[in-house]
């Protein structure tokens, strides 16, 4: 990589459209703008050692500051994003919960081809020689294409064949994108850090994309406010990939705009395509506050990407104000399974779904809605041009009421790290102490808030899922509302018709994280986890009609014992702790199959394993601060 540090984002090329004014706004958007972003160099798999995982010292394994709003144990400063993730942060009680169809489970389903694990907290822990930290949640990214299944965590990354077995070994995101490591356990330098990796296969272009938010530190570990997005785009992705950084700090560094309480981070990236775009959207937040701006749509020429131009341009759009007067929050932009599903209507158009329940965008706290928000941006063929001229809609859809689902309830069962920390001399070897909140107890996960989730748009319709509180059984649990929509334009404005809904649970267990693929006949799957009294933290999927939705519930793969994390206790993050699971699930579609991605847990061991075992690793299973796997199946739907 030619540039490793520092964002280089050229100068800003001062284009800008004038400012839009939505169907149903209270007033004018920002004004869209358009800069400049450079290619900073190359990434690619490169073979790096393995190392023992051992937490040589909890003080760099947990930052000084590990509390709720802490989701991953990586500095040992107090200097972070107090924003990030916001809205998942806390204890909050459960919505009111309206009726689900109860769907019932089917071991072995005969949709399931092929299943296996992917990367785990071992893979990632021990990964550059060791040089990572204990990470809490994964956030699986999945892509599929020509040949290759792409799986990305934080903060590791492989290639799979179809039948599991590795096209590249494991290596940790930093030496990917070029970077130094997060922590080298030798000098005690610190790198950046890398999270919410989120990937996607065009089937245009025939290209991977794969895109990282990247945090910017001092050699101590303090970060410095300074974030940017790392685009990485390879039509083989077991080769090399062109890195580009686009800087969303949005403090005018860069080119950036200015926009209120920043420096702000860029958090939670997803990604789209059509016919002629790429796109990103984030949730900007304060980086040292807790304020919220609205959700920012980063839109790029998808070819220009593709040929490796050395510079290409991106418009970036700010939707503060733009449902009815409320924030963007979470607007997810659509991706399809073929070229024929691209809409080409008003110059090109790319579809967004969003909802509106969140505290962010609503300015309260109830998280409950009976409306989720249609988006498209129109003229998207302009991308390709010196003066990319887009316009941005929204129209909402009422659905049936969605709230903030419940905390997710485990099947009890051995959890070593627990039980380390309710035993003295075994909490003393790993803190030093004894444990001050003795006893602990097996958490309930999280249950993500209300956001929209992964989006696909074939067939002329788009479809999404999100989490909310059902009524299932007699008891409110986290469950499944799902949504398919059927956009349309009238000249440069988005329209949109409600052609089914429905929200999907298990009596007893909770469904959380999910994610819809379909294909281009309409047939798909939606992917989850699926955990409760009668299971542990399982890989699971429904069957999806693209008429008439969600049906019954299948397992890729029985979860082996309790999630058993740092993030459930309080020793190690603080009163109360907060469980963290993945913040989202991915689906892939490969010709008529589909692939999905989902966290559960594959391993199990006692206290007497966990301390028999160097390290904590039961047989290296596992470290000894956590114990996440993720399971890769693919499906024929």
């Amino acid at each position: 990589m030619s540039t490793r540090r520092g964002v280089v984002a050229a100068a800003a090329l001062a284009t800008v459209l004038g400012s839009l004014t939505l169907p149903g706004s209270a007033s004018a958007t920002p004004a869209p703008s358009t800069r400049h972003v450079q290619k900073v160099g190359t990434g690619s798999y490169k073979v790096t050692g393995t190392g023992t995982g051992e937490p040589a010292s909890i003080n760099t394994e947990l930052p000084r500051d590990a509390g709720p709003e802490a989701n991953e144990l990586t500095r040992s400063t107090a200097r972070r994003p107090a924003g990030a993730h916001r809205s998942l942060a806390g204890a909050r009680s459960a919505g009111p919960a309206g009726p689900a169809t109860s769907g019932g489970v089917i071991r072995n389903g005969p949709q399931l081809l092929h299943s296996f694990d992917g990367l785990n907290q071992r893979d990632q822990r021990t990964a550059n020689n060791g040089n990572q930290f204990t990470i809490e949640p994964p956030d699986q990214a999945l892509c599929v294409g020509n040949g290759h299944v792409v799986e990305a965590v934080n903060d590791a990354f492989r290639v799979f064949n179809a039948d599991g077995t590795g096209q590249t070994g494991v290596v940790d995101l930093n030496t990917f994108y070029g970077y130094p490591p997060v922590l080298d356990r030798t000098t005690g330098i610190y790198g950046p850090e890398l999270t919410d990796p989120t990937c996607l296969f065009d089937p245009a272009t025939h290209q991977f994309f794969l895109v990282v938010l990247t945090l910017e530190s001092t050699r101590d570990g303090d970060l410095t406010g300074a974030n940017h997005l790392d685009i990485a785009v390879a039509a083989d992705p077991t080769g090399t990939w062109n890195i580009y950084r686009l800087d969303v700090t949005d403090d005018g560094t860069s080119g950036t705009p200015v926009h209120p309480n920043c420096p702000c981070i860029g958090d939670y990236p997803h990604i789209g395509v059509d016919a002629n775009g790429f796109y990103i959207t984030t949730n900007e937040y304060a980086f040292f506050g807790t304020e919220y701006n609205s959700a920012q749509i980063y839109a790029f020429s998808k070819r220009a990407l593709a040929r490796g131009d050395a510079d290409v341009l991106v418009t970036q759009l700010d939707t503060t104000g733009a449902d009815r007067g409320r924030n963007g929050f979470t607007v997810w932009p659509a991706q399809s399974p073929v070229t024929s599903d691209y809409e080409r209507a008003a110059g090109g158009t790319e579809y967004f779904l969003s909802s509106n329940a969140a505290e962010e965008a609503t300015g309260t706290g109830d998280y409950v809605s009976d409306s989720i928000v249609t988006w498209a941006l129109t003229g998207t063929r302009s991308l390709d041009s010196a003066s990319p001229r887009l316009g941005l809609s929204n129209t909402r859809v009422g659905v049936r009421q969605y709230s903030l689902p419940p905390a997710a309830n485990q099947k009890p069962g051995p959890a070593p790290l627990l039980e380390c920390l309710n035993d003295d001399p075994c909490a003393t070897f790993l803190l030093g102490a004894p444990d001050p909140f003795k006893p602990e107890v097996l958490a309930a996960l999280d249950s993500n808030d209300t956001r929209m989730q992964q989006v696909t748009y074939t067939g002329g319709r788009l479809y999404g899922a999100l989490d909310t509180a059902v009524s299932v059984g007699g008891a409110t649990k986290a469950g499944i509302g799902w949504y398919i929509v059927r956009p349309g334009l009238r000249g440069d404005s988005v329209r949109a018709d409600l052609t089914a809904q429905g929200q999907l649970g298990l009596a007893g267990n909770n469904l959380t994280y999910p994610a819809i693929g379909v294909n281009a006949a309409g047939r798909g799957v939606m992917a989850f986890t699926l955990v409760g009294d009668g299971y542990f933290p399982s890989a699971a999927y429904a069957a999806f009609d693209g008429r008439t939705g969600a049906g019954t519930i299948y397992l890729a793969k029985a979860g082996l014992g309790p999630q058993d994390g740092f993030t459930g206790y309080k020793a190690l993050v603080g009163d109360p702790p907060r469980p963290r699971w993945g913040d989202y699930g991915a689906t892939a579609v490969d010709g008529s199959n589909i692939w999905i991605a989902s966290e559960y847990i594959g391993q199990t061991c006692t206290l007497a394993q966990y301390e028999a075992t160097p390290f904590g690793s039961c047989n290296g299973t596992r470290t000894a601060l956590a114990n996440w796997g993720t399971r890769i199946s693919l499906i024929k739907p």
